[in-house]
């Protein structure tokens, strides 16, 4: 039998002691930290009750305002997102330019848009209300986007389930990557951002005076 010396012992202790043991280090939970911080968690809530708020004050969670949007006989759904556009446009600009926030540019998948498009389009047309705008109805007591808030949830559910799967589908096909479009005019962002703004500003003022 092989003899064990007193040095034998003491080196064996020292590497027990140095070692790390797996259950007191501690391991880094990717699910943890994917998850929002509470500061993220706050942030949204307060800009996401500001958000129903202005929605709720400027008309576009009324059922007869959306209808009359759809059948181009009332513009103050167009006049709202077109106000939002050119004011978050030049906000997130000079807040980007502050290095305040940062841009991150989805890939442009044109098919999925385009399917996703129609998809939104017809269940805008059929319920009248839209993710934002039924949330800030039933928010106001219309009981009727209950059955557009539930399926909502269904719909975001479904597509959780099978999102990896359209990824690799429907998502794959024709990516462009990630484009905008002062990149794809080939002129500086802020030249097509003040010249888009002064653009949709004079679309305002024509749909105000019609």
């Amino acid at each position: 039998m092989p003899s064990v010396t007193l040095e034998h012992l003491e080196k064996r202790s020292e590497r027990k002691t140095t070692e790390p043991n797996p259950v007191d280090s501690p391991s880094k939970d990717p699910i943890s930290e994917a998850l929002p911080s509470r500061a993220q968690l706050l942030l949204g809530l307060i800009f996401g009750i500001g958000f129903g708020f202005l929605l709720q004050k400027g008309g576009v969670a009324k059922y007869e305002i959306l209808i009359g949007q759809l059948l181009l006989k009332d513009f103050t759904v167009a006049k709202v997102i077109l106000s939002a556009v050119v004011v978050g446009m030049i906000g997130i600009g000079l807040m980007r330019q502050a290095g305040w926030v940062r841009s991150h540019v989805k890939p442009t998948k044109v098919w999925a848009n385009v399917i996703g498009g129609l998809i939104f389009g017809a269940g805008f047309g059929l319920a009248a209300y839209c993710p934002g705008t039924g949330a800030a109805a039933l928010g106001q007591g219309n009981f009727d986007a209950l059955a557009v808030v539930a399926g909502l949830m269904a719909g975001s559910y479904v597509y959780a389930l099978f999102s990896k799967r359209l990824d690799a589908s429907i998502g794959s096909w024709n990516d462009l990557g990630e484009k905008t479009l002062d990149g794809v005019f080939g002129v500086s962002h802020w030249v097509f951002m003040l010249g888009f703004a002064l653009f949709l500003t004079v679309v305002l003022l024509i749909l105000q005076i019609v």
